[in-house]
């Protein structure tokens, strides 16, 4: 993240915004899932220039991953204000599709929207309600299957198995709460719509498995107008 202040006294200010963002990252859940931290990734959003910078993190809304939260993860991080997180219980979808009158086709399809490469669907954050179309959506895979002995592996597995992509980008990252991760930027081709967008995700790996952020969005129009709380999500992960 770049920041450039013009005196020093600014950058005090802004070096005194992203050590209270660190400080959040070492506390714990509340009982509703929100966390201290939500503070300090607005502080953080404010020293990075606000939702509309380029870079910048979106104001924070309620935490998730903890324990009561929206989405139980093995990780938690801040959703950006007014998008709303629901939790996917992918076993649950798969065997009610499976169990339909067309059980074959709704079980193929049901596979096709929850499972991407080694990981499943967990958790989606809706940006409907902040003025956008499209998700934040979370991937989660269990420790010691095939393709994820490491973030990287585990991202790479994933990008694979959409298909249409193209000018796949990987670079090793730290989210802003210290831990490793692999970032992929790429662009994906609908057949159907005849149109490219750009995507983009990361993954990290944990003692409970491997967890991929992805966000996609109806446009690249929308994708880049919801970076900001994709942002927002990276740099307030932790582990649960």
């Amino acid at each position: 993240m770049q920041v450039r202040v013009g005196t020093v006294g600014g950058r005090m200010v802004v070096a005194a915004a992203l050590a209270a963002v660190l400080g959040g990252c070492a506390g714990s859940a509340d009982s509703d899932g929100k966390k201290s931290a939500s503070a300090s990734a607005s502080a953080e959003g404010s020293a990075a220039g606000g939702a509309g910078a380029k870079g910048g993190a979106a104001p924070a809304g309620a935490r998730i991953g903890g324990a009561g939260s929206a989405c139980e993860l093995p990780v938690s991080f801040n959703v950006a204000k007014r998008w709303k997180a629901k939790s996917i219980d992918a076993e649950k979808e798969l065997a009610k599709a499976s169990k339909s009158e067309d059980g074959d086709l709704s079980g193929a399809l049901a596979e096709a929207f929850l499972r991407q490469g080694p990981v499943t669907a967990a958790c989606e954050i809706d940006a409907k309600p902040a003025g956008n179309i499209g998700f934040l959506r979370v991937w989660t895979g269990k420790p010691g299957e095939p393709g994820t002995a490491s973030a990287d592996s585990v991202l790479r597995a994933f990008v694979a198995a959409e298909d249409n992509v193209s000018k796949e980008k990987y670079r090793p990252v730290k989210t802003g709460c210290g831990l490793d991760a692999v970032e992929v930027e790429y662009l994906y081709t609908s057949k159907l719509l005849e149109e490219t967008k750009k995507e983009r995700a990361f993954a990290v790996s944990t003692p409970q498995g491997s967890v991929v952020l992805h966000l996609g969005g109806m446009d690249t129009q929308e994708h880049e107008e919801m970076l900001p709380a994709y942002e927002l999500a990276k740099q307030t992960l932790m582990l649960s």
